[in-house]
């Protein structure tokens, strides 16, 4: 399979970098460009073994520009139905690899998906990421049920908020109020008790949205 190149784009990379904090560079290609660029090696991709998925996935993951980073998690989202729970475990390789927020958030996507097909599973996906060391890690914990609505093991959520209950992390008390905001849609009084814990300003203040 030929390996897919983005053009550069001078300005539009600034702009993204800027955006991101500069925490890495880009190449300059827009989500809908990209998206476009890479819809024949997603097709194909259905017919790689997962161990090729993976190993393309790494290749891609290993590029500077962070729209390569975005290629290889959208490789494995396409792909993530024929994923064992042992070839997920083994992607963490990945995810802990040029952390932020954004890639961050698109591998619990890919967690999720799986998790919602694999609910037997869901907590010993959960404690793949649960009281890690990595912040980043116990961010995919929190959010891991975004989307589970009445499927959410809500005893899974509030062990994870309790964890990290006190934590001055940013990103993490914005995945507190992030996850039981999404929940409150579902069984607002739930969430109500746990905001009745002391969370975090931020963290109340997110959750309370649809209260």
């Amino acid at each position: 399979m030929e390996k897919l190149v983005f053009p550069k784009n001078e300005e539009k990379a600034k702009q993204m970098e800027d955006y991101m904090r500069n925490q890495f560079l880009f190449a300059g290609v827009p989500k809908p460009e990209r998206a476009h660029m890479q819809k024949k090696l997603l097709l194909e991709s259905k017919y790689l073994s997962v161990s090729e998925i993976i190993a393309l996935a790494d290749y891609y993951y290993g590029q500077i520009e962070r729209e390569y980073q975005y290629l290889a998690i959208d490789l494995v989202q396409r792909n993530v139905q024929r994923f064992t729970f042992d070839e997920l475990r083994a992607l963490i390789m990945l995810v802990e690899r040029k952390e932020w927020w954004d890639s961050i958030d698109l591998w619990r996507k890919v967690y999720s998906t799986w998790c919602l097909r694999h609910l037997e599973q869901l907590e010993s996906v959960f404690n793949v990421f649960a009281q890690q060391d990595d912040f980043w890690l116990r961010r995919i914990a929190i959010t891991l049920q975004l989307g589970f609505k009445e499927k959410t093991e809500t005893q899974l959520l509030a062990k994870a908020i309790e964890a990290d209950r006190m934590t001055n992390e940013f990103f993490i008390q914005k995945a507190i109020g992030w996850a039981l905001r999404d929940y409150s849609k579902t069984d607002a009084d739930w969430v109500r008790e746990q905001l009745a814990k002391d969370l975090s300003p931020l963290a109340t203040r997110e959750a309370s949205k649809y209260l």
